[in-house]
């Protein structure tokens, strides 16, 4: 089965000021956020990764351009790898989030929430789903893939290929500049590393 190298992109702004970004663009990197992706690129650069994904908004271009380089490698943008569409939120403070009665729907029943004017979680996690296991089809059983994305959407991955109800992805963590190692086949899924911040030395 692919061994798949599922990557939270660097900090931005955004993230550092609690807000939520959706679909926005022009969202970059800050100088933290480069220094994770640098880190990143010299911590994996060793390791025989046959192809380069990302979603197509700039946080995660831009966290994959230093591995990307270090190996001679170009990026593959996937649309299906879009951070959450969380429709009028986009852009709102968490801190104004929390006070909404919703908000305890989206961290105790995501099952059941539909961002207002975007996406619900079931169709993210169906939409992700569907992404990783059309990269998964396109490689061999053996392969190495890097695959820069979100928070949210890799939690979701990771809980669908480890059998976890969607009302209880929110109990994993994935950091800015993490890695999780999820080697992935036919009948499911198999977790190597959750959570990885570089340095850190790969499994043999």
């Amino acid at each position: 089965m692919p061994t798949l190298l599922l990557i939270r992109h660097g900090e931005n702004d955004f993230l550092k000021q609690g807000r939520l970004p959706g679909h926005l663009p022009d969202i970059h990197l800050n100088a933290r956020g480069r220094e994770q992706a640098a880190a990143l690129a010299e911590t994996l650069q060793a390791q025989p990764i046959r192809a380069i994904y990302s979603s197509p908004l700039e946080r995660a271009v831009e966290t994959a351009e230093p591995l990307a380089q270090a190996l001679g490698q170009p990026i593959q943008l996937r649309p299906g790898l879009l951070d959450t569409d969380v429709g009028e939120w986009q852009g709102l403070h968490l801190r104004k989030l929390r006070k909404l009665l919703m908000w305890k729907q989206v961290q105790e029943q995501p099952s059941t929430f539909r961002f207002p004017g975007g996406e619900s979680f079931l169709e993210i996690q169906e939409r992700l789903v569907s992404e990783i296991e059309s990269i998964r089809r396109a490689h061999k059983h053996r392969d190495m893939l890097a695959v820069f994305f979100h928070a949210d959407p890799i939690k979701l991955v990771l809980a669908h290929f480890l059998g976890l109800p969607l009302d209880n992805f929110q109990k994993l963590r994935v950091a800015a500049g993490s890695v999780s190692i999820l080697m992935v086949g036919k009948s499911g899924g198999q977790l190597a590393a959750l959570n990885l911040e570089p340095p850190f030395v790969m499994y043999k």
